[in-house]
């Protein structure tokens, strides 16, 4: 006896989670692919705040206070999301993309600041010969903020371009999913740097965190691939002046609760990401484990 295709595929589809995130206009194909720029977003989380905290602090000695700054650096452009995200939503193209530009750029600037980011801490922890005494300083604050830009951007767009696909009812759904699949990507990632990173040398590192540069790349172009449709603007269109985003910011704290929900988002993260930034260190420093051991 054969069982039809189509009652394989629908039994499959069932019992598989956030099946009932999929919709007409966001296929479950379409919508795992988009997700996979999470995966590349948890693996630059990782890497900022678990593996190079703890190699500035304990393998380089880097002193504490530099590399609290440069772990700052990336949190600091946070709260620039509101203005990327409106920005995204008002941007005008003549073949209509609003959130694929944003998304593309989000993961140059995140490759850029993780390709550079190995050569500037290696300086920072003085292995400088030629140029000024705060090239290291500089070197490494300009690649920190590069990925924090880059992940924050790439985050940003790619959230708004899964809640434009999706319907009112689907849309709680696949915000879930992409949050599991940005815990996933860190998980991950976390057991595959802490592998390579078993034998730590500074070649190693090198080639560990130039190799999640490349990563990035790939699975952001694998995520954005055809995932916006083309809709040409008119001259017209395009000519006319954007909504301020003062304006907007207005209406949106006129709501009532905005306040507070922004206050109690603060705190979680503010408490969930300094907890992340002192383990690390301590795990090196104090219980003596090794960078493969205390990132994953």
């Amino acid at each position: 006896m054969i069982i039809p295709r189509s009652v394989v595929k629908n039994l499959s589809t069932r019992f598989l989670p956030f099946a009932d995130a999929a919709s007409e206009d966001l296929p479950l194909g379409q919508l795992l692919r988009l997700s996979l720029f999470q995966i590349s977003v948890g693996m630059a989380s990782v890497m900022l705040l678990g593996t190079l905290n703890r190699v500035m602090i304990v393998e380089l000695s880097v002193p504490a206070m530099i590399v609290a700054f440069m772990i700052a650096l990336p949190v600091l452009v946070a709260p620039f999301r509101a203005l990327l995200g409106f920005r995204s939503d008002t941007h005008k193209s003549a073949i209509g993309w609003k959130r694929i530009p944003y998304l593309w750029f989000g993961t140059l600037w995140q490759f850029g600041g993780l390709a550079i980011m190995p050569f500037a801490l290696l300086i920072l922890g003085g292995s400088q010969t030629l140029g000024p005494s705060f090239a290291g300083e500089l070197g490494a604050g300009l690649a920190f903020l590069l990925t924090g830009l880059g992940l924050h951007m790439t985050q940003t767009a790619g959230l708004a371009l899964a809640s434009d696909r999706a319907t009112d009812e689907t849309r709680p759904r696949v915000v879930a999913l992409f949050y599991v699949m940005f815990l996933i990507g860190m998980g991950i990632s976390a057991v595959i740097v802490g592998y390579l990173l078993r034998d730590f040398s500074n070649l190693r590192l090198i080639q560990v965190v130039q190799g999640t540069a490349v990563a990035t790349i790939l699975l952001n172009l694998i995520a954005l691939w055809k995932q916006e449709s083309i809709r040409p603007m008119s001259r017209e269109e395009r000519e006319q002046p954007r909504p301020k985003f003062s304006d907007a910011w207005s209406d949106y704290t006129s709501g009532g609760d905005a306040g507070r929900l922004l206050a109690v988002v603060f705190l979680g993260t503010m408490a969930f990401n300094m907890q992340d930034v002192l383990l690390e260190p301590y795990g090196g420093e104090i219980l003596g484990l090794s960078v493969s051991a205390t990132t994953i």
